[in-house]
């Protein structure tokens, strides 16, 4: 910037742009090195990138005011790979049980049972934390479990038997059960109407990713003869595979330090004080300038909001209170319709979610075992596939069991998982424009389609095929109905509403896998039927929701 001192002892300074400062004032700002910032803001007035002057604003007119950018794409990150880990958590599994088999005298009944486990811990978790998140907190509910999930993951490596192997995966569960519901709630609670769609969905995305990882990581540690054996402790390649799973979890605790609370959570416990802060930072990251550029200086709530005292919740009764205030506001008039059909919906598409896809895995190395002992060249049904392994193959009895895995299993399972990414990109992409609706019905359409071709196949080829296109077609409703679910409940009860439905999903993965164990052996091929019937039914049952498409959070 340059002064013209010519002609004039006036205070009054002309610039060569034309505008008139007190030399005073500038001097002022030069001594206490403000200077730079002063003009950074005259500059962006002048450009038109200083945004335009209100006082006063809503959530959704102060958070386009932040602008779009960095700060939303950092977010996308974390609570992304919140989800990365979660995922990994939950299929992780599905690789483990052909290798952990011998280790801990598995049968398909207790491979179900070892399936279910981390649900039923979800089911119980999903509540508890979804409450706490809507009296606490987003962010410092989710530290907390992401730093417990990681522990309970790394102690369950060192469990010996079935029973111990168990308990540590219950209360995994029990810690993984929170992020689910809370994460979902705090990462929409930062996005404008116009970009929630495609964020929530490429925020979905980061569930295939999960998936890709633990598939990559399995293909290349479970079938290395790697760890330490001794006559009373074990610690193997599943093992292995295992802690290094826990790693995001550790990963995402410490990122989450770095982050703010959601400032739709502060208007709604009338900290206006703090979302203003909140709202600075994030304009402060996405454009570059000064926080005190930010155009908002004062936050109202919409008129039908629901207030909340203004005294933090400083004891266990007054937050349990709470907990309990917000439970039966979501089984009330108005939201008590959407309450009971996204439980509904949840629970149809989760069973049919983890009722095949975490026992893909187990198909295709029934298909090898199959494959091997008829020398590659005969063809077969997956029933009777199923029948030669269960009656004279390695499930038929103790001693004939085997942990090692062919790498071609693994190959497949990562092909089946990968197929997802560009159905994940179409979501992305479409979710704003086609829709919420649209997508779901879609997915659980096709998806159905599939789970009743699997009891068609006759080849490990059809088998890769077809759980290829099930896993694609099922993961872009996944993102659909994530999204539709967050959106239909109001601020205040949001994580509580989402908690309820994750409660509803987890149940249904429960059913899913003991369904599906007990009925692969005894009563092939009903469960892929009984999938089929669920998926599609529980799709065309989000056609009763409204339409959250670009609509501003409640």
């Amino acid at each position: 910037m340059v002064v013209d001192h010519s002609g004039s002892n006036s205070p009054d300074t002309k610039f060569n742009n034309g505008r008139v400062k007190n030399q005073e004032t500038i001097d002022l700002k030069i001594k206490s090195g403000t200077l730079d910032r002063y003009e950074k803001k005259l500059d962006a007035v002048e450009n038109g990138s200083f945004p335009p002057t209100k006082e006063v604003a809503d959530f959704e007119q102060a958070i386009e005011l932040t602008g779009y950018g960095k700060f939303h794409y950092l977010l996308l990150v974390v609570c992304g790979f919140v989800s990365t880990s979660e995922e990994m958590d939950v299929i992780c599994m599905s690789f483990i049980l052909p290798s952990a088999q011998c280790d801990l005298k598995l049968n398909t009944s207790s491979k179900g049972w070892l399936n279910s486990i981390i649900f039923i811990g979800m089911m119980a978790g999903a509540y508890i934390w979804g409450s706490l998140a809507d009296a606490l907190g987003r962010r410092k509910v989710l530290i907390v479990i992401s730093f417990m999930n990681a522990l309970c993951i790394v102690a369950s490596t060192f469990a010996q038997s079935y029973g111990v192997f168990m308990f540590f995966r219950f209360l995994n569960g029990a810690a993984l059960g929170g992020s689910g519901p809370v994460i979902w709630s705090y990462f929409a609670e930062f996005q404008p109407k116009n970009k929630r769609g495609s964020m929530l969905s490429s925020m979905a995305a980061f569930w295939t990713l999960g998936n890709l990882f633990v598939a990559s990581l399995a293909w290349i540690i479970i079938p290395q003869d790697i760890g330490y054996r001794s006559p009373t402790f074990l610690y193997n390649s599943w093992r292995i595979f295992l802690a290094i799973c826990s790693i995001p979890s550790v990963l995402v605790a410490v990122f989450l330090f770095f982050l703010p609370e959601s400032p739709k959570f502060l208007l709604t416990r009338n900290d206006h004080k703090k979302a203003l802060e909140v709202f600075k930072q994030i304009y402060a990251t996405n454009t570059g300038n000064d926080p005190e550029m930010y155009p908002v200086k004062s936050l109202v709530t919409k008129s039908n909001a629901i207030e909340h005292d203004t005294k933090k919740t400083t004891s266990f009764k007054s937050m349990t209170e709470e907990v309990a205030h917000n439970t039966k506001m979501i089984f009330m008039q108005p939201i008590l319709k959407y309450t009971w059909i996204s439980i509904v919906i949840n629970l149809s598409f989760h069973i049919g979610y983890y009722g095949l896809m975490m026992w893909f895995p187990e198909l295709f190395n029934r298909f090898d075992e199959y494959a091997r002992a008829h020398n590659g060249s005969e063809q077969a049904l997956v029933c009777e596939v199923t029948e030669f392994v269960v009656k004279t193959g390695s499930h038929s009895h103790v001693d004939l069991c085997s942990d090692k895995i062919e790498s071609g299993v693994f190959l497949e399972s990562f092909i089946t998982v990968a197929a997802a990414i560009p159905s994940n990109v179409f979501a992305v992409l479409g979710m704003d424009t086609l829709g919420r609706k649209f997508f779901l019905v879609f997915s659980t359409m096709a998806s159905g389609i599939c789970a009743v071709g699997l009891s068609l196949i006759t080849s490990k080829r059809q088998n890769l095929i077809v759980s290829a296109i099930f896993s694609s077609a099922i993961s872009c409703g996944n993102a659909a109905l994530d999204c539709l679910i967050t959106e239909i409940f109001p601020t205040n009860l949001r994580a509580t509403g989402m908690a309820i439905s994750m409660v509803a999903a987890r149940l249904g993965g429960i059913i899913g896998n003991i369904v599906i164990a007990a009925l692969l052996d005894l009563y092939c091929p009903l469960p892929t039927y009984i999938v089929a019937v669920l998926l599609i039914g529980g799709g065309l049952l989000c056609l009763l929701l409204p339409n959250t498409t670009r609509e501003p959070l409640t």
